[in-house]
């Protein structure tokens, strides 16, 4: 199965539904929006899909959006982690603002592989946006990943994840994509594990 990833939105529908081209383009059978949604608009891109999505430190997740995203199929997260079951894998997702988000990237960043597992509680991808930079780093079992940002960010992108052969791959995004009929185009990423 391969999982399209996104992040940090902004409430901009017109580059969602371009970065949403991209990850079907290039076979994404589910989605993933690390927070940041920034409004309804960017909920409807996603519904329709087999998605799921957290709210980010812009996002004001008011009980009028949370009912809307139940409107169109779309389950509004309770808590975060965000727990994703998919391919056999469980999939912690934050937006990475969060505290405990901090503790745990720090555990990671420190090569503290063991303490890393245990506080993900048998997560084997950790998701999340925020930074607008992408990023993949291994702490033991637990992959970290952000697909960059589809705001504020030099390039835009978005990523793939083949979860049966844990292969992550990165994807510019144009805002003008869906007036071209070019192939999607990859990111080499050196940083990738």
């Amino acid at each position: 199965m391969i999982l399209g990833i996104l992040s940090d939105t902004h409430g901009n529908a017109a580059i969602t539904a371009s970065a949403v081209q991209v990850l079907k383009a290039v076979g994404a059978e589910a989605f993933i929006h690390c927070g940041d949604v920034g409004g309804a608009a960017v909920l409807d891109e996603l519904a329709g899909l087999r998605a799921w999505f957290v709210w980010g430190n812009t996002d004001e997740p008011e009980p009028r959006l949370a009912l809307y995203a139940r409107s169109i199929g779309l389950t509004p997260p309770t808590g975060v982690p965000l727990r994703v079951q998919l391919a056999g894998h469980t999939l912690a997702v934050f937006h990475g603002h969060e505290s405990r988000f901090a503790r745990l990237a720090d555990l990671a960043e420190a090569g503290d592989a063991n303490r890393t597992e245990a506080a993900v509680d048998g997560a084997r991808y950790v998701l999340f946006g925020h930074t607008h930079t992408r990023y993949d780093v291994r702490a033991g079992a637990v992959r970290f990943i952000n697909p960059g940002a589809l705001h504020r960010a030099r390039i835009h992108s978005v990523a793939t994840l083949d979860l049966r052969r844990d292969a992550l791959r990165f994807w510019h995004v144009d805002a003008q994509r869906a007036k071209h009929s070019d192939a999607p185009r990859e990111f080499p990423w050196a940083g990738s594990t």
